[in-house]
């Protein structure tokens, strides 16, 4: 079985560097990138001129093109306040009406305000929200369409809505009450539950988690608004030098001289078929002419489900990983994606492969099943595992992005290792799903040897010790209550 990739790029023209060997320092783990570089010069733009009788003036110098790939709608938005009008803008974020947000509300402040959703500049009003959730883009205002697939919006109650009134400016509070931004030239719009749900999900089965989570306690209006957002979102949980900005990844890519960046998205612990998967692109990246692609592995750091492994825990899975050799930390970067999970198969997964191009990325990994889930009522896949490539292969305002859908990775019986699966012979080879790697650690019970590094599992099964010390505990508590 081959990697298929739809190509959208011309050959590349490459200039010779010398490569600065990349030095991780500052913190207790081996994938904490370096400071960020300002510029570095990664594809040339030649100018051909036609051919004259008399002798041709060319340019001393080529033009410069630093981004691998233009973020949608062109420049990146930054949408977090100057440091020297803080102190005034907060002071009128106080004067105005108040909306309360949620942990997730402020993560896709977070979100918005970096310019992952480029060019969205706050929270959609209903003329966005109606292109997204019909049909997963939006046109504007020059006629291009750029890939919007999930709806980021804002909830309010009816209490809240009356609180503001006719004010055209609200001040947006975090779940502590400190005030992180202004939403400017507000509208406020009927907030459609279930056809939001219908459309995002294709179902409108219980149990899905978002929804759970974020939608159905939510109020029954919809605030969109510009975004100015007090200062840049912070989350002090030692994790913060993980989550690089669109603009510092960009910046990081330049550094490197990356000639192709390669993004894979991931919300599990990295096991030795998904590093089989990041190297063989690389290699097959390496073998098409690029000279220095760089992998972006990026775990979502967003809301996900209650059985999903921490975000805490899982980079210090994936730094393991690089410290024990599986992928190479001079041709890796490891950065956190702030977007929540929807778990909304085909739908979500041009968001996430939208917001890599904004991101620098030009190549997307995608893989079975992608930000799908089991049927929350039934016993199968919500979503047809081959429907996400598919559907990115072909979606409005992918096109610049190369889409790679990679091979199928098993366990190999003979081999004693991670493979590429093989029909013929495909009595030689276990498939470990996520839901079964977690078993295996939660029992104690080993894996293959082969399937994950060792100090990455050992991570993993110290996290599900400490969950079963900490439920041991619990127990007797509620026996005695």
């Amino acid at each position: 079985m081959s990697l298929t990739i739809k190509s959208h790029f011309a050959s590349p023209t490459y200039l010779s560097f010398t490569t600065k060997p990349s030095r991780f320092t500052g913190y207790n783990t081996k994938i904490r990138p370096n400071s960020i570089y300002h510029f570095n010069p990664l594809k040339l733009t030649y100018y051909q001129p036609k051919k004259m009788q008399a002798p041709v003036q060319y340019s001393p110098a080529p033009v410069i093109k630093s981004s691998l790939i233009e973020p949608d709608g062109g420049a990146l938005v930054d949408l977090v306040v100057p440091e020297g009008e803080r102190g005034a803008k907060t002071i009128e974020a106080e004067s105005l009406p108040k909306v309360r947000l949620t942990k997730i509300d402020v993560e896709w402040v977070h979100v918005i305000s970096e310019g992952w959703a480029n060019p969205l500049k706050g929270f959609m009003r209903e003329d966005e929200y109606l292109q997204s959730l019909h049909f997963n883009s939006l046109r504007l205002k020059d006629g291009s369409i750029v890939n919007m697939s999930l709806p980021i919006v804002l909830a309010i109650d009816d209490e809240t809505k009356e609180r503001i009134g006719s004010s055209s400016h609200v001040g947006l509070a975090g779940p502590d009450g400190d005030l992180i931004a202004i939403l400017r030239s507000i509208e406020i719009y009927k907030h459609n539950k279930e056809e939001r749900i219908a459309r995002t999900w294709g179902t409108t089965a219980p149990g899905l988690p978002y929804v759970e989570e974020v939608i159905i306690p939510a109020g029954n209006c919809l605030i969109g608004g510009d975004l100015e957002v007090l200062k840049p979102i912070k989350y002090n949980d030692g994790l913060d030098h993980y989550r690089l900005s669109p603009k510092q990844l960009r910046k990081e890519f330049d550094r490197r001289n990356a000639d192709a960046v390669f993004a894979f998205q991931l919300r599990n612990p990295v096991h030795n078929g998904h590093a089989l998967l990041m190297n063989d692109t690389r290699r097959r990246l390496l073998e098409m002419g690029f000279k220095n692609p760089i992998l972006l592995l990026h775990p979502l750091g967003g809301f996900t489900k209650a059985d999903d492994v921490p975000l805490d825990v899982r980079m210090e899975q994936h730094s393991k990983v690089l410290e024990d050799g599986v992928l190479d930390p001079e041709t890796t970067i490891v950065a956190i994606f702030p977007s929540p999970m929807h778990y909304a198969g085909p739908t979500e997964v041009q968001w996430h492969a939208k917001a890599r191009i904004n991101a620098g990325a030009n190549f997307y990994i995608v893989g079975r099943d992608p930000a799908g889930m089991g049927h929350p009522t039934e016993k199968r896949d919500l979503y047809d595992p081959d429907h996400g490539k598919k559907v990115l292969s072909m979606a409005p305002g992918l096109e610049k992005l190369n889409i790679l859908p990679f091979r199928v990775a098993a366990y190999d019986i003979v081999a004693k290792r991670m493979a590429f699966f093989d029909p013929s012979r495909a009595k030689d080879f276990l498939f470990i799903s996520g839901t079964k790697m977690r078993t295996y650690a939660r029992t104690g019970e080993n894996p293959p040897d082969g399937f994950m590094c060792p100090g990455g599992w050992e991570v993993l099964v110290k996290y599900y010790e400490s969950l079963q010390a900490e439920e041991a505990t619990q127990q007797p508590a509620a026996v005695s209550s």
